[in-house]
C-alpha cells in the first residue's frame, strides 16, 4: 500500500471516541494556544497586508469567512491567508519540530467551518489528523530539508492542511489519498527571508493552508493524483529530502508515536530555537546583577545555529531579523530582561546593539537540540556560565500553563480577561459548541471595540 493511502486510511479512521485521552486533551490545548496567541497578535502589521491582498483577489463575501480582527468576510482561502498571518504575527505560535502547523490549520479549519456551516464537532479530529500527517513527515525529514534551505512549515504544513481539510469535509479514503497526493505536489517554501529579515515567512503559513485546502477540494471534485506522490522516484521525499522513503517504518508509527504530543509552545515572542537561550539568559541576568558585560559565548547544536538568520549580528530593521538572531535575543535579554514585542522592535538600542557585536556563536554537535551553553565574561574578569537543558516536554504545556501564557500575552496587548474566559469555555466544551464563539472573541479586540 502506498504511503498516501496509508495516511488516508488513518485520517478517515480517526474518531474522538477511540483516541487516547491525552491526544484529545493536547488537541484542545493546541487550539487554545492558537486562538489565544492569535488574539495577542492583533497589533502586528502582517494581517492587514494579507487582508488587503485577500480582498483585492476575492472581494468581500457576505456568506464567506471572517477576517479575524477586521470583521469583514471574504473567501475561505482569503481568510486562511489573512488569519494565518495574524496568528503568526508574534512568531509565538505552536511548534511541531520545526513546523508551525497550528498557525496553518487552525485559521483554515475555522474559516471552513464558518463558511460552510460544518459541525464544530469535526474540529478536533481534523486538527489531530493534520498534526499527525504533517508531524510524521516533519520528524522524519526536517533534519534534511531544513539545512537545504527549505522551511518546514510550508513543506509539511501543506500536507497537514490537506489532511485536516479532508477530515473536516468528510472525504472518503480515496479522496483523502488524492488530497494528500495533491498537497505533496503543491508544497514548497524557502528560508531566505529569515536571513534577509523580510516578511515572506509571515505569509507562507497562509499559503500552505490555501494550498492544502485546494488540494482537498480538487480531490473532492475527482482529481486523479499520483498514488506514489510521497515515496515515488520523483516524489515528495526524494525531491525535498534527497533520500529514500521507508513506507513501512512510517506507517508503523501512525497511531503510536503521536506527533501532536510533541507540539510545543513558546513563552517568548522569538524563534522556537531561541526559547531555551532566552530562558538561560534570564537566569544569567539575575546572577550578573547589573555588572558590565565584556563578551558572551553561546554554544548550540548546529541544526539550530545553521538555521537561516540565527547567526545574524545586524544591523536590524525588522522583527523578522531580531527574533531569529541568537546574538540579538541574548543581548536584549541580558540587558533588558524578558523579551516583549516592544523590545524586539527596538532597533536603535545602543547598549543592546553594542553587546550583539560581542556575542560569539559556537556550533557543537555534542549539545542536543533545545539545549544551550552560555558563558558570560564580565568586565571585572569574572566568568558566569549556564548550561540549559530542555526537551519538548518542558515546552509542551498543559491547559493551565497555556492559559497563563495566552493571558500574559493578552495583558501585554490590552485584551480583556473576559475574552479568554469565553475562549476557554469554547475550547474546553468541545466537541460541543458554536464556532461563532470564536468569532465573537476576535470581535472583542481593541481595534474593533474602538471602531464600534
Amino acid at each position: 500500500m502506498t504511503l498516501s493511502r496509508t495516511l488516508a486510511d488513518f485520517v478517515v479512521s480517526l474518531d474522538l471516541a477511540t483516541l487516547p485521552p491525552e491526544v484529545v486533551e493536547k488537541a484542545r490545548v493546541c487550539l487554545l494556544n492558537g486562538y489565544g496567541i492569535g488574539l495577542g497578535c492583533h497589533n502586528t502589521p502582517y494581517a492587514p497586508v494579507a487582508r488587503q491582498a485577500a480582498l483585492a483577489m476575492d472581494g468581500e463575501r457576505a456568506e464567506g469567512a471572517t477576517l479575524l480582527g477586521d470583521g469583514r468576510k471574504t473567501s475561505i482561502v482569503g481568510a486562511a491567508l489573512a488569519n494565518s498571518a495574524l496568528f503568526h504575527g508574534r512568531a509565538q505560535e505552536d511548534t511541531c519540530g520545526a513546523a508551525h502547523l497550528g498557525a496553518i490549520m487552525i485559521p483554515l479549519l475555522t474559516a471552513i467551518i464558518e463558511a460552510r456551516n460544518y459541525p464544530v464537532a469535526r474540529l478536533l479530529p481534523a486538527l489531530i489528523a493534520g498534526y499527525e500527517v504533517g508531524g510524521l513527515l516533519e520528524k522524519t525529514y526536517a533534519g534534511k530539508t531544513t539545512p537545504a534551505g527549505l522551511r518546514a512549515s510550508p513543506i509539511y504544513g501543506t500536507l497537514a492542511a490537506a489532511a485536516a481539510s479532508a477530515k473536516l469535509m468528510g472525504l472518503d479514503a480515496a479522496q483523502t489519498q488524492a488530497a494528500i497526493g495533491n498537497a505533496a505536489s503543491f508544497a514548497g517554501g524557502i528560508l531566505q527571508s529569515f536571513a534577509d529579515g523580510t516578511d515572506e515567512w509571515r505569509y507562507q503559513v497562509g499559503m500552505a493552508g490555501r494550498n492544502g485546502f485546494v488540494a482537498a477540494e480538487l480531490a473532492r471534485a475527482g482529481s486523479v493524483s499520483a498514488p506514489h506522490a510521497i515515496e515515488g522516484k520523483a516524489g515528495f521525499v526524494r525531491a525535498f529530502a534527497r533520500t529514500e522513503c521507508d513506507v513501512d517504518a512510517l506507517a508503523a508509527r501512525l497511531g503510536k508515536d503521536w506527533a501532536i504530543l510533541r507540539v510545543t509552545f513558546k513563552p517568548f515572542p522569538v524563534c522556537a530555537f531561541n526559547q531555551t537561550p532566552v530562558t538561560a539568559a534570564l537566569e544569567l541576568r539575575q546572577e550578573i546583577a547589573g555588572r558590565a558585560i565584556k563578551s558572551v559565548t553561546v554554544t548550540m547544536n548546529p541544526y539550530e545555529t545553521g538555521y537561516a538568520g540565527m547567526d545574524s549580528a545586524g544591523p536590524f530593521n525588522s522583527i523578522s531579523g531580531t527574533l531569529m538572531s541568537i546574538p540579538f535575543c541574548i543581548a536584549a535579554t541580558l540587558e533588558r530582561g524578558t523579551p516583549t514585542m516592544r523590545m524586539m522592535t527596538t532597533y536603535d538600542d545602543a547598549t543592546v546593539n553594542a553587546l550583539v557585536g560581542r556575542v560569539t556563536l559556537v556550533s557543537d554537535e555534542a549539545v542536543p537540540t533545545l539545549c544551550c551553553r552560555i558563558s558570560v565574561t564580565l568586565e571585572d574578569g569574572a566568568i558566569i556560565e549556564r548550561y540549559e537543558s530542555k526537551t519538548t516536554d518542558d515546552f509542551a504545556y498543559d491547559r493551565a500553563t497555556d492559559s497563563a501564557l495566552i493571558r500574559r500575552v493578552g495583558a501585554e496587548t490590552d485584551i480583556p480577561s473576559a475574552v479568554y474566559d469565553r475562549l476557554e469555555a469554547f475550547v474546553w466544551g468541545l466537541p460541543d459548541g458554536d464556532i461563532g464563539e470564536v468569532l465573537r472573541c476576535f470581535a472583542a479586540l481593541p481595534s474593533l471595540r474602538k471602531a464600534a
